[in-house]
This record gives structure tokens, sequence and C-alpha cells, in this order.
């Protein structure tokens, strides 16, 4: 059977490991940290609540990257050391690591923190943006329906919405299409209280690592399952750039981006954040490069 490989043994990655081992839909969970003993107790910990969930998924802990050669999908996490997310020049040479081990599995990108490194993974790297995404956008989306729903009196599932743009002061959501029991937010919801849910997006970005670990796994389910659902994600646009868009995924990793269904207003916003996002990731190339 496949088998995912995890790297980081920190808490979203512990926390993705037992999500995707207790959905039991992969053979084996293969959880990657050079403190190899922590990734071992949490590995430990995880196998032992399976006869109490009733899952059968194997999960083992290694301290080699090479370990992660094979697999259907890797996902870029958080040191187990407590030094956080896989993110800048260390998490760069980090995905040069494991393009030379794996070539061909896609690359999830489960931290708030790792825009960046998708765009300059696709710019320096040259890894396929099809390899590429961050699942943490999805996590915020969450956030935002559950914030939305206790405004309609509801639960979160039963709100519908997308996110895009650059999070978390740059995000653009969809309200135009956003739904609530299958019928318009709007017709729900003041245009006031719309904006307000708006402007506390700062405020619940970054997603803690239980968000972070949910929308991984289920980023994960969907690329080893091919399952083609939507999500919205960190995606390459190329030229450097990487902003987060709806994407439909298979097991080849990013199929399509989507284009959302915007208003005027908020595709002008949603330009603007990409253009942005473009001129940083310049202005931070041209740093590192002196």
């Amino acid at each position: 059977m496949s088998f995912i490989a995890i790297i980081g043994a920190g808490p979203t990655g512990g926390a993705i490991a037992h999500k995707v081992a207790a959905r039991d839909r992969v053979g084996e969970v293969r959880l990657i940290d050079d403190d190899e003993r922590i990734a071992a107790g949490k590995a430990l910990d995880i196998v032992q609540s399976g006869p109490v969930e009733g899952f059968s998924t194997r999960v083992i802990a290694t301290s080699g990257i090479v370990s992660a050669a094979g697999a259907a999908a890797i996902v870029l996490a958080d040191h187990a050391g407590g030094q956080g997310e896989h993110a800048g020049e260390a998490g760069l040479a980090l995905l040069r690591k494991l393009s030379k081990v794996e070539g061909r599995a896609p690359i999830v990108l489960a931290g708030a923190s790792q825009l960046d490194l998708v765009s300059r993974a696709e710019s320096e790297l040259h890894i396929s943006p099809s390899r590429l995404l961050g699942s943490a956008p999805f996590a915020l989306e969450s956030a935002l329906r559950a914030l939305t729903g206790l405004a309609v009196d509801a639960s979160g599932v039963q709100i519908s919405l997308t996110v895009v743009g650059v999070p978390p002061h740059a995000a653009v959501v969809g309200w135009e299409e956003a739904t609530a029991f299958g019928q318009p937010l709007s017709s729900h919801l003041a245009a006031h209280i719309i904006a307000a849910l708006s402007a506390r997006i700062p405020g619940i970005w970054p997603p803690g690592p239980y968000a972070l670990a949910s929308a991984a796994s289920r980023v994960v389910e969907a690329i080893v399952n091919g399952s083609r659902r939507r999500f919205s994600c960190f995606v390459a646009l190329g030229g450097g750039t990487a902003a987060t868009m709806p994407v439909e995924l298979g097991e080849d990793g990013v199929l399509h981006i989507i284009e959302p269904t915007l208003t005027r207003q908020e595709q002008t916003r949603l330009d603007s954040a990409i253009s942005y996002q473009t001129s940083a990731i310049a202005r931070q190339l041209r740093k590192t490069e002196s």
C-alpha cells in the first residue's frame, strides 16, 4: 500500500500523522525528524491509540530524509525541537534535498508561514508547480466558516465560501458566491456583518496546529485517493509568484487552478494582492542575492 512521509514531528506534524493514520486510508505514515526520539515517541503513541479508534495504519519514525523516497505524498510540517515550521532558507534547503530524494511525489506544505517556499521552490529549485501546494489556507477557510456559522446561528459545516489572495492582510473572500444552507449568504447576513467577518481574518491567522493538521490531512487524502476535490491552497502561479487559489487535486498534485467567482471589487483586490506578493518576493530575492 501507499505511504505518506511527514517531515517534522512538531505539534503540527504529529497531529497530521495522527489524523492521516486515524482515517485508515493509507498503509503507512513515516514521521521523519532529526530528533528521532521525539518522532518515535509520537509514532508509538499514535499506534497504541489504533485499537481504541479502530485503525490499523502503520506509523513509524525515522531521522533519515531518504525515507521519503517513494512516498505517495510528502508533507512539510514543523520541527520536533520547537524551532517552528520548516520555512525560510532552511526550508528551501530541505526542499532541495527532498527534490533529490523524491522527484515525483506532490509536496504539501502544512504551515502558515510557507507561502514563500512555494514560490521559491518553483522559481529557484525548478520543482514543478503541480507538485507544490500549501494547505494552510484551507484551515483559514474552515475557521472563517466556523465564525460565519456563529453569525447565522448554525454550524460552519453548513457554510460554503472561498478564500483567495495572500492571507492574512490581503486575503480575499468570495462573499458573492458564499452560501448558508444552500442559499446565498447575503440573504442571511447584512453587508456590515459580512464586512466585519472579513475584518476578523488577521485575528484568526495563523490557524492552530489542529486546524492546520486537519487541512493537511484532507489535502493529502485527496491526493492519494485522486478524489479531484476542490481546496483553497497556496499555489505557484509562475514567474516567482504564489498565492491562495482554489485548486482541483489528483494523484500528481495540482490538476487545475480554478478561477474563483468574484465581484469586480473582489477581483481587483485579488489582483492587487498577487501583484504585491510578486514585488515582495522579488525584493526578498534581491536581498538574498546581495
